[in-house]
C-alpha cells in the first residue's frame, strides 16, 4: 500500500530540503532522498559564499532576497555562516573588465575599489601583477552543514518526513512514486528538486525535460606557507572565470572554476583540472603547491539560460520543477524556498525583482 503525503519532494540535498520546510508549514511533506545522507552530492562539496560576483541579475536579486535569512536564521537554525569579504583582483588589461562588474553589482552591495596597495595588503599571496581591486566587505561564507541540518530539523518539527536511501525507480501520474527498494509514495504534487537528476525524473514522470546541463567543478586544499595569516584573508577570486581561493581548515582551498560536462554521477575531479587549479595558483600568486592535501568536485547543474527552472510544468498537474540552480544552490536557497512557497500554497510572492514567469519551464517552449 503506498504511503500517502500532500506533497512528495524527490531530492534531498538544499533545494529540496529548504523547499519541504517552507511547505510543511502548509502541508503532510515527505522528501525521497536516494543517497544515505542529505546534501551527499553538490550542497554538500560547495565551498560556497553568498556574494553579489556570481551569476546575472536575477541570480543577484535572489541572493538579496535571502540574506536576511541568513544573517537572522529563524528557531531551530544554527548560525549559518561567517563574514568573509570577497576580493576580487585584476591585472591593468583586465581593468575595463573590472568595471563593468562593479557597474553590474553596485545595485546591490556595498563595494570599495582598491588600488594595487590595497588589493596586496587585503592579499599579500597575490602576484604583484594583481593592480586593481574591488571588494565587498559584507559577503558570508556559508555553512552547508547549517543551512541542511537547519532545513531538516524545520521539514520535521513541522511533521514533514526525510526518507533515505530512497532511490526512485518508477514515477506514474498521480503522483505515485516507487523506489528501488519497492515501496511507493503517493502523493499530489510531485516536487523535482532532484539536482543533476532532474531531467531523468522528469523523463521518468512523462514530463517534457528542460535540456539541463550538469558541469563538474573542482576543489583542491593545499597547506599555506607558515606564517600565512589565513584567519584574515578575503576570498579571493580573478575577475574573469579563472580562479579562486580562500582559507579552509588551517590550509588554502582553490579552484580553476571549471566546468567539464558530465553526466549525472558521484563527480570525481579529473587529474586535469586538479592539475590546472594549481597551475593557476603559481600563475596568480606568489604560492607553490608542493603537496595536494585533497580533493574533490561537484556538479553543478544549469539550466539553458542558466537560470533557475521553478514552477508548475506546463500540462502535467501537478509536477513541479525545482531544479537548475547552478553555483548558486546555497546561496539563494532560502529565497527559492519562499517562492515555491508562494507558488504551492499561494503565500505572498516573495522576490520583487524576480517574476514566475522568469523562473518557469514554460519559458523553454
Amino acid at each position: 500500500m503506498a504511503q500517502t503525503s500532500d506533497i512528495l519532494v524527490i531530492g534531498g540535498g538544499i533545494a529540496g530540503l529548504s523547499a519541504a520546510a517552507a511547505l510543511s508549514r502548509h502541508a503532510k511533506v515527505t522528501v525521497l532522498e536516494a543517497e544515505e545522507q542529505v546534501g551527499y552530492h553538490s550542497s554538500g562539496r560547495s565551498a560556497t559564499m553568498l556574494h553579489y560576483f556570481l551569476g546575472d541579475r536575477l541570480v543577484r536579486e535572489l541572493t538579496l532576497a535571502s540574506r536576511a535569512f541568513v544573517e537572522q536564521p529563524p528557531d531551530g537554525f544554527d548560525g549559518l555562516g561567517h563574514p568573509m569579504p570577497v576580493l576580487i583582483f585584476a591585472r591593468d588589461d583586465e581593468r575595463a573588465e573590472l568595471d563593468a562588474l562593479e557597474a553590474e553589482i553596485a545595485q546591490f552591495a556595498e563595494l570599495e575599489r582598491l588600488d594595487a596597495g590595497a588589493v596586496h595588503a587585503m592579499c599579500p599571496l597575490l602576484k604583484d601583477d594583481a593592480q586593481h581591486g574591488l571588494v565587498d566587505r559584507h559577503a558570508i561564507r556559508l555553512d552547508p552543514h547549517a543551512l541542511l541540518q537547519g532545513n531538516l530539523r524545520q521539514l520535521r518539527a513541522n511533521g514533514g518526513t526525510l526518507v533515505a536511501g530512497a532511490r526512485v525507480a518508477a514515477i506514474r501520474p498521480g503522483w505515485d512514486v516507487t523506489t528501488e527498494q519497492g515501496e511507493t509514495y503517493s502523493a499530489p504534487i510531485l516536487v523535482n528538486a532532484a539536482g543533476s537528476w532532474a531531467d531523468r525524473v522528469a523523463a521518468m514522470a512523462g514530463v517534457q525535460t528542460v535540456g539541463l546541463a550538469p558541469k563538474r567543478r573542482t576543489i583542491i586544499t593545499f597547506d599555506a606557507p607558515p606564517g600565512t595569516p589565513l584567519d584574515r584573508l578575503p576570498f579571493a577570486k580573478t575577475v574573469g572565470e579563472e580562479l579562486y581561493f580562500a582559507p579552509e581548515s588551517g590550509r588554502l582551498f582553490a579552484s580553476p572554476m571549471d566546468e567539464g560536462p558530465s553526466d549525472p554521477c558521484d563527480a570525481q575531479p579529473d587529474e586535469e583540472d586538479i592539475a590546472l587549479a594549481a597551475w593557476r595558483i603559481e600563475e596568480r600568486t606568489t604560492l607553490k603547491v608542493d603537496r595536494i592535501h585533497s580533493k574533490w568536485a561537484g556538479l553543478r547543474t544549469f539550466a539553458p539560460d542558466r537560470h533557475p527552472v521553478v514552477g508548475f510544468a506546463p500540462g502535467a498537474d501537478g509536477f513541479f520543477w525545482l531544479a537548475g540552480q547552478g553555483g548558486f544552490g546555497l546561496q539563494t536557497s532560502p529565497a527559492l524556498a519562499a517562492i515555491v512557497e508562494s507558488l504551492v500554497s499561494g503565500a505572498p510572492w516573495p522576490v520583487a525583482g524576480v517574476t514566475a514567469e522568469a523562473l518557469s519551464a514554460a519559458r523553454f517552449g
